[in-house]
């Protein structure tokens, strides 16, 4: 027999929250008010726990952009003095995307119900992450929940500006990396072997870079299934190896290590861990807590541990700046920077100045990278296949000069 869980209020006006066994809503219903309690709210227990496995894992998607706008949607209605609960079921009016729609619903239905909004966040992570809860529960104890909201819609524009930046400066150079291999390919596959019948019937003397290109199409031809085995074997192989705690730590020192992209790396990095640590700290959720966070977001397991390890000082009472200059992998101007603020007593507003100097310098250099990459894949796609071109074209000129 199905169990129901209900809610509802007695006669003397006493809420009620409890189950019953029912054989369906309708028998639920009707015991309920045999013994006097009006139904407010009735649903069967076991599909509710399934529903709540389902909270967090949609098949849809939500977007950092769709994030930041439901958000500062939310900040500028409850700065309006609009009630928590009617400003979600506004918000939740307005979202184009389904999948924030429901969530969004959903949550107004648990604070309506008497649960925080911190809770109601936490059981969706896949949408709102650590830092965006944290921020919010803090925002509720505060009594700020208004402008925590402001400022996480800002922190998230700016995180997802930077992180646009970035994967439009990697696309171009990987479209040209993808588009020269498949020339490359076409042209060993199936115009060099062609060539070479030519020149086997002409019994030409082939120059040694004819030879040479020749070799590799043969390689290509004969043995494609041996180094597509190969290749596909040495990705998952490196992704196995990325993926283990020593091979994530030897590959974010090798990246660090590596000339201009370290330096960008370190750069985002450090621009991720002030921008982050500046919104918690302003969103009043304390310094231990907050670097317990932060460790998570910078993307680098090496500067992690520095934070880790910064973390662990901190608690036994030394300053922010200290464990981090000893560590070496902070650039000066920012420990330099964490320290003034700590003396001055505007360790956040340093932070937050850290931070958009780094996203300024990330920009501009990605911006440089970006006009000069284009031009350099450029001359190397024209150069490999003008090798290759030149090999066969030689060739080609001496049978038509015997011929002639």
């Amino acid at each position: 027999m199905p169990i129901y869980e209900y809610k509802g209020i007695t006669k003397t006006g006493k809420n009620v929250r409890a189950t019953i066994d029912a054989d369906s809503v309708r028998t639920a219903r009707a015991k309920l008010k045999k013994d006097g309690i009006y139904v407010v709210d009735l649903k069967d227990k076991v599909k509710s726990k399934q529903a709540a496995k389902k909270r967090g894992s949609s098949s849809g998607s939500v977007s950092v952009e769709e994030r930041a706008t439901t958000t500062r949607q939310l900040a500028t209605l409850l700065k309006a003095n609009i009630p928590l609960v009617d400003a979600l079921a506004a918000t939740a009016d307005q979202s184009e995307n389904a999948t924030m729609k429901e969530a969004i619903t959903d949550i107004k239905n648990m604070v309506n119900e008497g649960l925080s909004l911190n809770k109601g966040l936490a059981k969706y992570p896949k949408i709102f992450n650590n830092i965006y809860v944290t921020m919010c529960e803090a925002g509720e104890a505060s009594g700020t929940l208004d402008v925590i909201l402001l400022r996480l819609a800002e922190f998230t524009e700016a995180e997802n500006e930077l992180n646009s930046k970035v994967k439009s400066a990697m696309l171009y150079p990987i479209i040209m990396l993808v588009f020269v291999l498949v020339m490359l390919s076409v042209m060993f596959v199936f115009v060099i072997p062609k060539m070479q019948v030519i020149f086997e019937s002409a019994e030409l003397k082939l120059p040694w870079y004819t030879e040479v290109v020749i070799g590799a199409s043969g390689i290509m031809v004969n043995y494609w299934m041996v180094i597509l085995i190969g290749m596909v074997g040495t990705f998952f192989f490196f992704k196995s190896w990325r993926a283990s705690e020593s091979g994530s730590r030897q590959w974010d020192r090798i990246i660090l290590k590596m000339p201009i992209v370290g330096k960008l790396a370190r750069m985002i990095a450090v621009s991720r861990f002030t921008r982050t640590l500046s919104t918690l700290l302003v969103g009043g959720v304390p310094m231990l807590q907050a670097m317990d966070i932060v460790k998570h977001v910078v993307g680098n397991s090496v500067l992690s541990e520095a934070i880790e390890n910064a973390r662990n000082n901190i608690s036994e009472g030394e300053s922010v700046a200290v464990p981090l200059k000893r560590s070496n992998q902070f650039p000066p101007i920012v420990t330099h920077m964490i320290t003034i603020g700590e003396k001055t007593g505007e360790l956040e507003h340093m932070l937050t100045q850290v931070s958009d100097s780094f996203d300024f310098q990330v920009k501009t250099q990605i911006g440089g990278l970006t006009a000069l990459l284009e031009p350099v894949m450029i001359i190397m796609m024209g150069l490999v296949i003008g090798i290759i071109v030149f090999s066969i074209m030689i060739p080609m000129f001496e049978m038509a000069n015997l011929s002639g």
